[in-house]
């Protein structure tokens, strides 16, 4: 089926728990022409491929409402040609904003009826509108109506007698189960029998024809408070999802022909130049033109402390510029900007469900059955065997109905699973999904590449060896001379060292590369070399190869600078490691994981940076080999592959779990199974640790479910617990497995 026009979206709201996906998911694929359907909870998100000429979009919509919840068209991005513009408001020289726009009066979809929406992604409804809020839900409303029912009921019971006060607990009682028991009916003509709407149905029918009125009614009004819990505590779990999109200011400061203009920042269009203000925020990722700034970029990777950027560099919207003002060139489009994508990938990671959660679905299946098959045996055996007394046991396998509901059970694996993309993509580590959570679980090998993976990816000057009777000062001053101009690496990393000690390049001219040995200029007038210590020794006939050779066995590359028969001295130059890394590596060994480098480079360079890291290595290796490498070590377990997304495509994917390094670019984003934003290597172990946090709350959520019922499927058994306290168990379960899940949110992995 094709994409495109055949492709629809919409925005769906009520949904609390897995079950109610599966629900909406079953409904709708049974309707003709109606494919690939598919439901996100925490993104409140319904998508589908409709045939042309079959099920109109409008039936869809009515089907999901009839299963009571709500749903309108997603907000579509619509492509801007031009800015709107306001009248200028703020001028360029005005003072640093003391507040930030956090976007909070971003405008949303709503649950019934349309409006504007950023245009950064499609989002779920705002919890600070005021429709969101849970007495302005259907849901809400009904608790508050059964709790006014209930407290006539009483009033009437305690004024009028037992007599009267039955008819008003069985009013109470048939208004609220009326919305239910019509939602349970609207499943089951989608072939949905076994809902927990049907069960509660059933069971509140079942109580009214034994006489347990009162009881009746005060189950319906718990259930109404349960769901209410339960929308509460889901919407809390989307609220990490809501503050990353939040992030990105909702105005920029736009330069055009006529001066300064105030626009909206999801009209921005690649291109175009903004100015951004010491204390706000940015509002687009961009490329900086002009100025000088640290910009923290907390929001966006976790890292605390402001980074300098200037002309030339990226930034990232949602980022904060600290220091002074600056001028940008917008690069990406408000909608494919770096928060946009985050919050995309965290969306879609529901889709990458985990192996757990796949056999939680499985098993959900047949479950509801046996409960209904259990309970109608407790109903009808014991009357029907041993004579016992029929209004008890339908009592008591009614009770069993209402504990066997699956919610807490299908919302354990999901909620944690949300908790735990959320509390990674606060901190600048992103997973595609549970699978990738699970498999990082489990992992007892890391793989990483070198260059700009365990390394900066850009060579330094290490050593200066200046000749005898030579200070440091000339021998760099004249090699940055001679390298002036030169776009090589090994030039540009000389030029740094040179710049950063403050020194000052000696004038050049007639300078010329020597293809394969070097470089040469005319420096004060004399010709002069930066060449392979092997040249330089056959021009000048002195040479001094244990310095080099030591230097080289370090894992450096050493280079002369000579003139006409007088060496000058040597420089050595390193991509060196990252600053993190050798603690990377031991987190990583704390944490059961060994770790090998898979390199190109040649072996005495690896062996260097491996044993300054303390890991093993494989050298001068071809992306074939790496990717031979992966399959063999996977033969002994779980392996992860570290590197940048690109060289190491087939390595990163034949790996269980590949992680792309790369702060917040599209091959970090979307290349692996996993993306490390802020390029930090101790950020891997951090990774692992978030996700075998978040199989440990997985589990017990798992136990608090099934352990819950299992206890009180005994207890209503033995008629100890009734139907109030069987409706309130279910009901707790899955509030306390969601809370539990939201633990996550404060899970720190760097710990």
């Amino acid at each position: 089926m094709a994409d495109g026009a055949n492709r629809r979206e919409w925005t769906v709201t009520g949904m609390d728990c897995a079950s109610c996906t599966a629900k909406i998911t079953r409904a709708v694929e049974r309707l003709p022409g109606v494919s690939d359907v598919r439901v996100a909870l925490m993104a409140e998100r319904l998508t589908a491929h409709l045939a042309p000429g079959t099920t109109d979009p409008a039936k869809i919509e009515d089907t999901v409402r009839r299963l009571g919840f709500g749903i309108a068209p997603a907000p579509q991005t619509v492509t801007q040609t031009a800015p709107q513009e306001k009248p200028a408001m703020l001028p360029a020289d005005a003072p640093a904003k003391k507040e930030h726009n956090h976007g909070g009066d971003h405008d949303h979809e709503h649950e019934h009826g349309d409006a504007p929406s950023p245009p950064a992604a499609s989002l779920p409804p705002d919890p600070a509108d005021p429709d969101r809020r849970w007495y302005r839900t259907a849901k809400g409303r009904l608790v508050i109506l059964t709790a006014a029912l209930l407290a006539v009921a009483w009033a009437v019971e305690l004024l009028a007698g037992p007599g009267l006060g039955y008819w008003a607990f069985l009013l109470a009682c048939l208004i609220g189960v009326a919305p239910v028991a019509k939602r349970a009916l609207a499943a089951l003509r989608t072939g949905q029998p076994f809902t927990i709407e049907s069960l509660m149905t059933i069971a509140v029918l079942g109580a009214l024809l034994i006489g347990a009125v009162e009881e009746a009614a005060v189950v319906v009004f718990l259930f109404a408070v349960g769901e209410v819990l339960e929308g509460v505590a889901a919407d809390r779990a989307r609220s990490g999802i809501r503050a990353l999109a939040a992030l990105v200011p909702k105005v920029a400061l736009l330069e055009t022909p006529s001066g300064l203009r105030e626009v909206e920042a999801g009209t921005l269009t690649i291109g175009q130049i903004v100015l951004v203000r010491p204390g706000d925020r940015i509002p687009a990722d961009g490329e900086i033109i002009e100025g000088t700034s640290g910009i923290d970029e907390s929001p966006v990777t976790g890292e605390s402390v402001p980074r300098t950027k200037g002309p030339k560099e990226q930034v990232f919207a949602g980022t904060i510029n600290v220091e002074a003002a600056l001028r940008l060139r917008v690069t990406q489009a408000a909608s494919d900007n770096t928060i946009a994508r985050i919050v995309r990938l965290v969306e879609e990671a529901e889709e990458a469900r985990a192996p757990t959660e796949r056999f939680i679905d499985r098993f959900s299946r047949w479950y509801m059955p046996l409960i209904v098959g259990i309970a109608a045996l407790v109903m009808v055996l014991p009357p029907l065997l041993a004579g016992a007394d029929w209004s008890t046991w339908v009592y008591r396998g009614l009770a069993i109905l209402l504990i066997g509901c699956p919610c807490a059970l299908v919302i354990s694996v999901p909620a944690s699973i949300a908790s735990a993309l959320s509390a990674g993509a606060r901190r600048g580590l992103l997973m595609k999904g549970g699978a990738v959570i699970e498999a990082a679980a489990t992992l007892s090998h890391a793989a990483f590449d070198k260059t700009g993976t365990l390394t900066r990816g850009a060579p330094v000057v290490t050593d200066v060896v200046p000749a005898p009777g030579v200070s440091e000062e000339d021998l760099l001053t004249v090699a940055a001379g001679v390298e002036s101009g030169s776009s090589h690496p090994l030039a540009q990393a000389i030029l740094a060292r040179a710049g950063a000690s403050g020194l000052v390049p000696r004038p050049s001219a007639e300078a010329r590369a020597i293809p394969g040995k070097g470089a040469v200029a005319r420096v004060d007038g004399v010709e002069t070399w930066v060449s392979s210590p092997r040249y330089a020794a056959e021009m000048t006939g002195v040479a001094d190869p244990g310095r080099a050779t030591a230097l080289e066995a370090e894992g450096k590359t050493v280079v002369a600078v000579f003139r006409s028969g007088q060496p000058l001295g040597l420089l050595a130059l390193r991509d060196e490691p990252r600053p993190d890394a050798a603690e990377g590596m031991r987190q990583l060994r704390a944490l059961g994981i060994d770790a090998t480098m898979l390199t190109g480079d040649n072996p005495r360079t690896a062996a260097a940076i491996a044993g300054e890291l303390g890991m093993d290595f494989r050298a001068e290796m071809l992306p074939e080999d790496k990717l031979a490498a992966i399959r063999e070590m996977q033969a002994a377990g779980g392996v992860m592959m570290i590197g940048d997304g690109i060289n190491d495509a087939p390595a990163l994917k034949q790996a269980g779990v590949g992680v792309a390094m790369g702060s917040g670019t599209d091959v970090a984003l979307e290349t692996a199974d996993a993306a490390i934003l802020r390029d930090r290597v101790a950020d891997v172990a951090a990774m692992v640790r978030l996700a075998r946090g978040a199989m440990r709350n997985i589990h017990q959520n798992i136990a608090l479910a099934l352990g819950l019922k299992a206890v009180f499927l005994v207890t209503s058994t033995l008629g100890i617990t009734g139907l109030w306290l069987a409706i309130l168990a279910d009901t707790g379960a899955t509030v306390l497995v969601t809370l539990n899940a939201l633990r996550l949110l404060r899970f720190n992995p760097e710990r």
